[in-house]
């Protein structure tokens, strides 16, 4: 067995080819029944403005299997602090015996995270969009902007709004000098209308996206209601859209983003498609050019199985 520590999996890892691709496949895993994901565990901390997720799972013919621990402390920015903490463990799917214990500290999951967001973004917004609005400056809206970029393969123009003008400037002015073009948008409305895709990336527990505010032809990618009571869009604009996707239906429709608009009969489970099957070609994607798409992604154990094996994989003489 062997214990990685963050520093050694930013080294491993990035935003690269093969974990795009490893994390594409994480999504067509689930839709070709590759994947074996039991139901998310979940441990809710009120008092202290926080949470922790246990996701688990296997993908047919891996050498190892992945139990994850993942906590979301969301105070911890006033303490100069991470709000993402965590850790994943690889086991032997031939054995049972630990192979590693990958003490990422929540860092693989942004990672995982950030780019499921841009595949998803890429499978179902316009090709010629070129306005991504972010919305929220923490780490998520970190990962999600420079997945995008990278996925993009050409310019594009992000706008980050946050509920602090100054946590937005930070966030902008991290990016000044790079070749990712990233201003701060003072109003949500605007920002919103003058979208081509928004990516919402906060832990908001009433929604703050108004359906009047998107035009036809708007992608939305949601990361940020990944738990019960988490929610940033307006049900409204749900109940509206042309094309509502999900990483995973079950998890989406039960404490996802769609959660809501589902229970409240918004829309019908058969309106939920899962985005492994746009992906593989199964189901259609974006319909037309004014359509309105819609990713809930509430994050899927297969990611964690392929982000880790991606690192592992990078480690010399390691056997799996």
């Amino acid at each position: 067995m062997i214990s990685l520590s963050l520093a050694q999996l930013q080294e491993l890892v990035s935003i690269d080819v093969a974990a795009i691709s490893a994390i594409t496949d994480a999504y067509v895993a689930v839709a070709d029944g590759r994947a074996n994901v039991p139901p998310v565990g979940y441990l809710g901390l009120p008092a202290q403005n926080a949470d922790c997720h246990i996701k688990y799972g296997y993908i047919a013919g891996d050498p190892i299997f992945v139990v994850k621990i993942a906590s979301g402390f969301y105070d911890n920015p006033k303490r100069g602090l991470p709000s993402s903490s965590g850790m994943m463990i690889a086991i032997s799917a031939v054995t049972g015996a630990t192979v590693a214990i990958l003490n990422d500290e929540g860092w693989l999951t942004n990672l995982r995270t950030g780019i499921g967001g841009a595949v998803a973004t890429f499978a179902l917004c316009r090709p010629d969009s070129e306005v991504f609005a972010v919305l929220g400056t923490g780490t998520q809206a970190r990962f999600q902007i420079r997945a995008a970029a990278a996925l993009a393969k050409r310019p594009v123009q992000f706008l980050v709004w946050g509920r602090s003008v100054q946590k937005a400037r930070e966030l902008a002015d991290e990016f000044a000098g790079s070749p990712i073009d990233v201003s701060v948008a003072a109003d949500l409305e605007e920002a919103c209308r003058s979208a081509d895709v928004i990516i919402a990336t906060t832990p908001s527990t009433a929604p703050y996206v108004a359906s009047e505010w998107i035009t036809p032809g708007t992608h939305i990618t949601a990361v940020g209601a990944d738990a019960s009571g988490k929610q940033e869009l307006d049900p409204a604009l749900i109940a509206r859209a042309d094309l509502l996707v999900a990483d995973l239906a079950s998890q989406s429709l039960d404490h996802g983003e769609f959660a809501a608009a589902f229970q409240a009969g918004l829309f019908r489970q058969e309106d939920c498609l899962e985005l492994g099957a746009i992906l593989n070609g199964s189901k259609p994607g974006r319909g037309s050019s004014d359509a309105i798409t819609i990713a809930d992604l509430t994050g899927l154990a297969t990611q964690d199985i392929a982000i880790t094996r991606t690192a592992l994989q990078r480690v010399p003489d390691l056997v799996m």
